[in-house]
């Protein structure tokens, strides 16, 4: 409670608007009312499971909005209408003969399976959507309590394009993912690449504290945060459950699930 207050005030400071949602369902109307306010009628997205938790996509499509995933792995699952199968690698499940009939499928270009030229047609088609898109929306990876911003991690700089071509940048975060300071954020960026990937540090490192058109000419002209709870309080409140909440959402839990290993895909 107390870095929420902290993050809230310094947000304030900082030119970005701050949205509270109970829950899921709250959630999804102040993102829709955000996006008539503008009158958007498409939306970038950079990945983000908590935006996956209230299925904000088919939401804002059932609204005439069009949205659309910008992370490759994203992309090729909601081309294929499936969902993530894991939390930094979506398209897991798929081969590239899979991907490659799904792009001829769906984007109309002559197969091929190869995956450099499948990256190159995805790159090239979201290319177009970045710079015509009226929104983008990202996840938050890390939010900064003393200096009212927030961190996105990635390592396709699709985020990077998501939040800074837009005129508007809407980011949506569970109340669960305060730092006090750049101090710990450190020490999560050396935990969170490691363990999600297996590389040193993740390639982009975004830190976002506010809208910059007004300094700089150039990035979104409007920033908005959704802080959402969605049960998160009442988590906290459970002593065997509260430690759920130091999920960082890196994965390394499903790279050793029984789940994912070939000895019991094996069995089965």
């Amino acid at each position: 409670d107390k870095y929420l207050e902290e993050f809230e005030k310094n947000c304030l400071k900082n030119g970005i608007h701050l949205h509270w949602a109970l829950d899921a369902e709250e959630a999804r109307q102040i993102i829709l009312k955000l996006l008539r306010d503008k009158n958007a009628k498409t939306v970038v997205k950079s990945k983000s499971l908590t935006t996956e938790e209230f299925h904000l996509n088919d939401f804002l499509t059932k609204n005439g909005i069009e949205t659309l995933e910008t992370d490759l792995g994203e992309y090729i699952v909601q081309l294929m209408d499936q969902i993530p199968s894991h939390l930094t690698a979506p398209a897991l499940h798929l081969s590239r003969k899979e991907i490659g009939g799904i792009f001829h499928k769906k984007l109309g270009i002559k197969y091929t399976e190869d995956p450099t030229e499948l990256m190159t047609i995805a790159r090239n088609k979201l290319r177009e959507k970045f710079l015509t898109a009226d929104v983008g929306i990202s996840g938050v990876n890390f939010a900064i309590a003393d200096s009212g911003a927030v961190c996105v991690v990635e390592n396709e700089a699709n985020a990077r394009l998501t939040v800074g071509v837009p005129k508007t940048h809407i980011a949506v975060m569970g109340i669960e993912k305060l730092l006090p300071g750049f101090e710990e954020l450190a020490t999560f960026l050396k935990l969170l690449g490691p363990s999600a990937t297996g590389q040193k540090a993740t390639v982009y490192v975004n830190i976002i504290g506010g809208p910059l058109f007004n300094k700089l000419q150039e990035g979104p002209e409007e920033m908005h945060i959704v802080l959402m709870d969605n049960g998160r309080s009442k988590i906290l409140a459970d002593p065997q459950l509260r430690e759920t909440l130091f999920c960082i959402r890196c994965g390394a839990c499903l790279n050793i699930c029984l789940l994912y290993t070939s000895d019991a895909a094996d069995e089965e």
